[in-house]
Parts: structure tokens; sequence; C-alpha cells
């Protein structure tokens, strides 16, 4: 019988090629959380858990998952079958409550492992692709209008990405909504623009900026307001999308805002949504209630991006793209061959298993533990 013989972890800080501006936060760079689990047939499947801003964004981090993989996850999955993953998952969940991004950072690397030895890519252990490539939005979030003109004409002009997304929230409403007009303006029709708030503003403040932003041409909000009600009370009131992301924790908050008709699009995120299953079961609600998808990120390095896409090329629907952009904000490459991006799209590997290959030195060079770097890339400093 094939068995677990161990779930390994480790921290691996990697800085950005700019500072990253959220409403709730500056990011300087970013913190994996990686897990190897190693078969007694010899197979070793990766995982990753990744946060935005550490804890800025959300309840868990990767310091937080690697102790809840170490201590409470490894232990109850050691010896048991690797083959049989939703029964191991399923197991984890009656001992672990919550810390839905660690538990999809042992699901994916199970997954990774199944699809080695099955000699399949992951996206066929889920049902199977419907696309091997991927439209991807890049995120502009440097905080300076003329800045991000001038990213924003560079990925033009490489063909990396014509889908821009603003992040907003950290100014006044007005300020914010002058910043995305003056970029719109400046890329016209070669490119759309989309805004995410990040739930910074209130609901009266959503009221006033919405139409603003319609008539900048800004085609989508992304999570304006932090309420499930205001969000039902602003969805379907301005010419501009409504989606929903940090409202969706799963297929059971997911039902709800589809119930409500909450959004009009889901951003899908395979760790807030507690699993490469569970986003699956998230997109399918979205299908059967009319809500269109977008395959989101949580900034994610190559191993967390991967298993995104895997997941996202098995969608029948995928309207607005996705964000897989997580890789290309990193200085560092730790994939011993880089994940491709050409034409707007990222092509969704074909080999067994997630379809990549760490290189270990990269790997070993940037560990937390090794002490490379003197402060942890992936801290987030408050604004002031």
């Amino acid at each position: 019988m094939t068995t677990i013989e161990s779930i390994e972890t480790l921290l691996v800080d990697l800085p950005t090629i700019r500072p990253h501006r959220l409403s709730v936060a500056t990011m300087h760079g970013q913190t994996l959380m990686l897990v190897r689990v190693r078969c007694s047939d010899g197979i070793v499947g990766l995982g990753e858990g990744t946060t935005i801003a550490g804890t800025a964004y959300g309840a868990e981090s990767p310091e937080g998952m690697k102790l809840v993989v170490d201590r409470y996850i490894a232990p109850a999955l050691t010896g048991a079958d690797p083959r049989r993953v939703r029964a191991a998952m399923a197991h984890v969940g009656k001992l672990v409550k919550g810390n839905h991004f660690a538990k999809c950072a042992v699901e994916t690397a199970l997954l990774d492992a199944q699809g080695k030895r099955a000699g399949l890519p992951l996206s066929e252990l889920l049902g199977g692709r419907v696309r091997d490539a991927l439209p991807v939005a890049w995120t502009l979030a440097s905080g300076d209008t003329g800045r991000d003109i001038e990213e924003a004409e560079r990925m033009l002009d490489v063909r990396r990405h014509k889908v821009f997304k603003l992040k907003i929230g950290r100014r006044a409403p007005a300020e914010d909504v002058a910043h995305v007009a003056a970029i719109k303006r400046a890329l016209g029709d070669r490119a759309a623009v989309r805004v995410d708030v990040n739930m910074a503003w209130s609901e009266s403040q959503a009221l006033r900026a919405l139409p603003a932003l319609a008539d900048a041409g800004c085609e989508l909000a992304e999570q304006p307001v932090a309420s499930l009600l205001a969000m039902q009370r602003l969805a379907r009131r301005f010419p501009i999308a409504l989606m929903a992301d940090e409202s969706l924790t799963g297929p059971e908050s997911a039902f709800e805002a589809a119930r409500r008709g909450a959004a009009d699009v889901f951003a899908v995120k395979i760790e807030q949504s507690g699993g490469l299953f569970a986003a699956r079961e998230v997109a399918a609600i979205a299908d059967a209630a009319g809500i269109e998808l977008y395959g989101g990120t949580m900034l994610e390095g190559a191993v967390g991006s991967i298993a995104s896409a895997h997941v996202f090329a098995t969608f029948p629907n995928l309207q607005w793209g996705t964000e897989l952009f997580g890789p290309l904000l990193l200085t560092e490459e730790i994939l011993a061959e880089p994940l491709r991006y050409a034409d707007f799209q990222l092509a969704v590997p074909a080999a067994p298993g997630l379809g990549i290959v760490l290189d270990e030195d990269r790997v070993q060079a940037f560990r937390r533990d090794r002490d490379r770097i003197a402060v942890p890339a992936g801290t987030a400093q408050k604004e002031d």
C-alpha cells in the first residue's frame, strides 16, 4: 500500500519588483509557505500557501499556515493513502476547523503527487481542461498615476497584459476616480480597466463613486464594500459590473451571495475557497445562478498560481479571465523553467501533476531559516 511518509514545510521570502499598494497595506515582498508531501512510492507532491500582506488581508499568515500543517495536518495524514485525496482532506476537515489556506496547500500537494502518479496534468484530475491558456490581467498598484500609465504601456508593448486592475481605496473616492479616469484616457480602447477597492468604501461612498467610475470607462469594480447586504443593495444599479471577492470564503458563502444577487461576477480563489475542489464548487454555484466568473489570486508564487491555473482551465465559463500574475510581481524565479506568459495569456502546463519543477538551489537561497534576507520580504507595512 502506498502511504504518506512525511509532510514538510518551509517559508520562502521573495522581494517584489516594486511596492504593491493596497487599501489595507503596502507590500514590499511576498512570503511563500511551500509544502512537500513525500510518498512511499517515491513521488513528491508540491503545494503552496500564500497571503496578501501578511495578516493585513485576512486571518491566516504564512507562519500560521506552517504551524498548522506541521503541528496538526502532517501528523493526521502521515501513514494515510495519498491516492485518496478527498478522503484525506475530509479527515483533515474533522480535525482542523477553518485554516482554508493551509488546507489548500496540502490538498494541492496531494493532487500534484496523484497527477504525477497517474501521468496526468492536475487539470485532468479535476474533470478535464477546456482551455490550454488563460487571459491574465495585471494589477497597477504603485499609487502614482504617471508611473502606472508607463507600466501599462510597457505591458501592452510586450503583449503580456491588456487588462489592468487598479488598486484603489487608500485615498478619497474622488481622487481615486480621477486616477482611474486618467489611466483609462491614456490607454483608450487598447486596454480594459477595472478597479479593486478591497472593501475600503462605505456604501454611501460607493453610491457616489461607482457611477463616476462607469463614466470614466471602468468596466468592473471588485468588492467596493465589506458587507454582503451592501453589495446586494449596490448590485445592478450602475452600468458597471460588481464583483465579489472577500465575501467569498467557500461554497456556503458563494451560495448566500448568489441567493441574494449580491454580485454580477465571482472572483474564485483556490485558497480563499478552501481548496481546489471547493473552488470548483464555488464556480458551479455561480454558473447555476447565472453569475459570471473571474480567476482570482492571493498573489501566489509559481506553485499556487499554476495550481489555480489548472483549476480555472476546467471552468466551462471564465467570462472575465484571470489575474494570475503573482510570479511576475517577484524579482526572483524559483522554478527550473519559468511559467510561460505570452500574447496576454498564461500557458497551462501539460506535464503530469502541476507540471512544474522547483529550482532547489534558488529555494534554499531564499528560505526563511537560512537568514538570507535580513527582514522578511513578506512583511507588510501599514500606511500612516
